[in-house]
């Protein structure tokens, strides 16, 4: 059913026809609705996601309540707690729905069966994690290195539309600005 979803999300996995039956039927679909958590601080995250449809923001609440976001999942990407979900520990974030969304999920035990039966995940296992660690080192760069102006242009360059429809809040959070500055260099852009 999510079949070209999952192709598309798992790319360059390529397995053969007892391997791919037996792929697909882990997954299940789940829905939240808008401003939802998928998980919560203090829980462990028991599910790998891939997003049908929808937007959801990780992110840390600060000492003094503020949402810190630090990544957004939508439409047909990864999304989770990583951390949480592959050692299996409580999380240190909140992973909400920011509109209402689709998931298909795969549990814990499927995750790591594939990997130990089969090299073919296990070499996509490596190309995805060597994937997510160099975004991470690239966004950890442009925080540290690039003005408020230019964080602000390299998003907007690289942003998918899902994101656009949501708070602006998140959106400031995320490229570590206020959301004063961000609907300023968003009216300068218009």
């Amino acid at each position: 059913m999510y079949e070209e979803l999952l192709k598309n999300a798992f790319r360059p996995l390529d397995l053969d026809a007892e391997r791919h039956v037996e792929f697909f039927n882990c997954w299940d679909e789940i829905s939240y609705d808008r401003n939802t958590f998928i998980t919560e601080s203090g829980n462990i995250e028991r599910y790998f996601y891939v997003v049908i449809s929808g937007v959801q923001a990780i992110y840390l609440l600060s000492k003094n309540g503020d949402k810190k976001v630090i990544g957004f999942s939508f439409d047909g990407s990864f999304s989770g707690v990583y951390d949480s979900y592959l050692y299996e520990t409580p999380s240190h974030y909140f992973l909400e729905s920011l509109t209402p969304s689709r998931l298909i999920r795969m549990k814990k035990g499927d995750y790591d069966r594939l990997f130990e039966l089969y090299p073919e995940f296990d070499r996509w296992g490596r190309i995805v994690h060597q994937q997510l660690l160099m975004g991470r080192v690239q966004r950890e760069v442009e925080l540290f290195t690039m003005t408020a102006k230019e964080r602000y242009d390299v998003f907007m360059q690289r942003c998918p539309e899902a994101l656009m429809k949501i708070p602006q809040k998140y959106l400031a959070s995320y490229l570590n600005m206020t959301p004063e500055t961000f609907s300023r260099l968003r009216a300068i852009k218009s």
